[in-house]
């Protein structure tokens, strides 16, 4: 940990034009990205008496070793260039608005050859599109039961669609009309392309076109005489008005705006948007973020009843954060749409696709309604308009039907903030609590944010390998998960678990020894030549360090992974063993264990990082084991692919009998000549002879 008056630089260096500036740690790790109109007068802020500072600023400038900046010629481009690096760099320290992953979501997978709609949860995938989010579970499946009676498009899952497909008879909503069963053939491909888009385009908000379309058609069949078609067309009429009941018209139909507030208290903000298409209200999205400390006004403490001096630079940072990420968005699937129309285009063999595209939407509406005015309104209405491509409106509604609509979602921003400190208080004040106890009991000067653990799992020596997981703030970080084959310290029927213990060290901090004496790049990762084999839940890598690294095992096992740390010259990562037997802790200096209360929450913590560290080394062995539990001693031959492999089991009934058979036999089997059976032939028997 670094004092900042270690790093600071000389008044008379920092620049006094608008620009961007990069706080990072010892490893060269990007911390905290933020901008300036003046960089000298901001900067000066974050060197003054850290007593002075916010909790989390002081915690920022002490995990930081250094300060660099990068002078832009408008505020406007400060602006661009902050999200860009914020974007880059993902700091630790800046107020990230992700999407809430828990929100439900009517999705479309229009990536398939026959779409599906479908309720989801979860991270955005590519050649899916998603509706919402609605703010109840109920409210998609209703939605979509409701939707299917005026467009029957296909929701059954690939497994059930693949069945009936072979069954040649439709489920049960092909038989009430509830799907157009393209699995047997009552709609081609372009005709439940049809529907699929219609069905997008009406949760997209061209609903009126559908309901005049409805209305013409029940009349028709009336006039004609059809009473059943023209029932059915009425009950698909009230199908559709109960759908748009639940967007209900607040404003003029032809108003496309968001609405944004803003809820806060000391520590943490939350934010609500309404999206307003068409004048119905489309979609509600929420966040509740930690606050910075960061924003002007955070430090003084605001009397009952006044507004919160930092919400116009959370509001700032929100409106460049939120727009940007959604017009990317929108480009990345404006393309995928274009690659997926030339796909069926290809497909089909036509000119043209006989649908029209779906009525879209701009991500950056005409008008932003918010409850604050952001920081430096005018650069922000210039960037939105440059993300539009027109003009925006940015702006407080002071009467009216958007006044009213928007002490609604501050009412909705108020709630959603007390419901996370309901329900988050009782876990943080755990977490808090366990990463406390850890630092009181190892005698470390901060807490550990950042903890490691690795486990071997092996069963009599074979499928050797190790796992290493990841926990941050006292949570798994999933996406930081390694799973190691074990080398050197395993193989041919043995295990040393010591050793591999020994080597799985080695390989973790190797790459971040090499890149603590490489000369970092400006993105501050610099990997090397040499390739370390390791598996990951993700394609990133890290090499910035653990606070804490936790072994598996007692004294011996810690010794181990002491002995690489000496030979790497890793000091400034604490390392403890955890034994199983009494949940000792092991320090690598001492001789006796040091022993945590059983009911502790640092305790708590640390069986459960390490538990989890055994889960995912048994899933991994059990995986590996499988797999060579299903190879067969037809397995590698030259020549021999697996229809061939399949052929010759079937012919001869067993791998034995291949094994017992001449050359001359294994040739007459279905698609293998004279040269393949005596490649097989030889191959089976040298194995059988080692």
């Amino acid at each position: 940990m670094a004092h900042p008056n270690t790093y600071r630089p000389a008044a008379g260096s920092i620049p006094t034009e608008p620009g961007v500036y990069k706080f990072r740690d010892d490893s060269e790790r990007v911390v905290y990205v933020g901008k300036a109109k003046n960089l000298r007068s901001r900067l000066s802020n974050y060197f003054q008496d850290p007593d002075q500072l916010h909790p989390r600023t002081r915690q920022m400038v002490f995990t930081a070793s250094q300060v660099e900046w990068t002078v832009v010629a408008s505020e406007v481009e400060a602006l661009q260039l902050e999200y860009t690096w914020i974007k880059k760099f993902d700091p630790w320290f800046n107020v990230m608005y992700r999407d809430d992953k828990t929100y439900p979501m009517l999705a479309v997978s229009v990536g398939e050859r026959f779409p599906r709609a479908f309720f989801y949860r979860g991270p955005r995938r590519k050649g899916v599109r998603y509706f919402g989010p609605y703010s109840h579970a109920w409210a998609v499946r209703e939605t979509l039961d409701l939707l299917t009676r005026v467009y029957p498009i296909r929701t059954c899952s690939k497994g059930v669609f693949n069945r009936h497909e072979t069954l040649g008879r439709p489920c049960l909503l092909g038989y009430i009309d509830k799907c157009a069963a393209p699995c047997v053939g009552r709609v081609d491909e372009a005709g439940h392309d049809e529907i699929v888009q219609g069905f997008m385009a009406f949760l997209s908000g061209r609903s009126e076109p559908v309901t005049r379309e409805l209305t013409r058609r029940m009349m028709e069949a009336s006039e004609n005489l059809e009473f059943e078609k023209a029932a059915k067309l009425r009950d698909d009429l009230e199908a559709v008005n109960k759908v748009m009941e639940r967007q209900t018209v607040v404003l003029s139909i032809d108003i496309d705006a968001d609405i944004i507030a803003f809820a806060t208290d000391e520590l943490e903000a939350a934010v609500q948007v309404f999206n307003v298409r068409d004048g119905r209200i489309r979609a509600q999205r929420g966040w509740v973020v930690e606050k910075t400390g960061d924003e002007p006004g955070s430090t003084e403490r605001r009397e009952a009843g006044e507004a919160d001096p930092a919400v116009p630079q959370l509001m700032l940072n929100f409106l460049v954060q939120y727009y940007s990420d959604a017009v990317e968005r929108a480009e990345a699937e404006r393309e995928e749409d274009q690659k997926l129309t030339q796909q069926k285009i290809r497909r089909r063999g036509v000119d043209q696709l006989s649908h029209q595209a779906p009525k879209t939407y701009n991500p950056v509406p005409r008008e932003i309604l918010v409850d604050v005015l952001p920081a430096e309104v005018e650069e922000v209405e210039t960037l939105l308009a440059e993300l539009r491509g027109a003009q925006v409106s940015l702006r407080v509604p002071q009467r009216g039907d958007k006044a009213s609509l928007l002490e609604t979602v501050q009412r909705n921003a108020k709630e959603a903030l007390h419901q996370h400190k309901l329900k988050r208080v009782g876990d943080l004040t755990a977490r808090s609590q366990a990463l406390q106890d850890i630092q009181d009991a190892l005698g470390l000067d901060e807490a550990p944010l950042r903890i490691e653990c690795t486990d071997i799992s092996h069963i009599q020596g074979t499928d050797v390998v190790a796992s290493l997981v990841v926990f941050e703030d006292g949570l798994p970080k999933k996406n930081d998960y390694r799973r190691y084959r074990i080398k050197e310290a395993a193989g041919d029927g043995h295990s040393n678990d010591v050793a591999s213990i020994a080597e799985i060290t080695s390989r973790r901090f190797k790459r971040y020894h090499e890149d603590k004496l490489a000369n970092p790049e400006e993105d501050g990762t610099v990997f090397s030549d040499e390739v370390i084999e390791e598996e990951t839940t993700d394609n990133r890598r890290f090499a910035y360090p653990p606070n804490l690294f936790i072994v598996d095992g007692g004294k011996p096992q810690v010794n181990a992974a002491q002995g690489v740390f000496d030979e790497l010259g890793i000091v400034d990562v604490q390392l403890i063993g955890l034994a199983k037997r009494l949940e000792e802790v092991w320090l690598p200096d001492d001789a006796e264990p040091v022993i945590l209360p059983r009911n502790s929450q640092g305790m708590y913590l640390l069986q459960q990082i390490r538990d989890e560290a055994h889960r995912f080394a048994i899933a991994y062995h059990r995986q590996k084991r499988s797999k060579r539990m299903r190879a067969t001693a037809l397995d590698g031959i030259p020549g021999l692919g697996p229809t061939r492999r399949s052929d010759l089991v079937k012919h001869f009934g067993s791998v034995k009998k291949i094994k017992e058979a001449e050359a001359s036999e294994i040739a007459q089997a279905p698609g293998i000549g004279p040269k393949l059976a005596a490649i097989v032939y030889e191959h089976l028997h040298r194995a059988d002879s080692r």
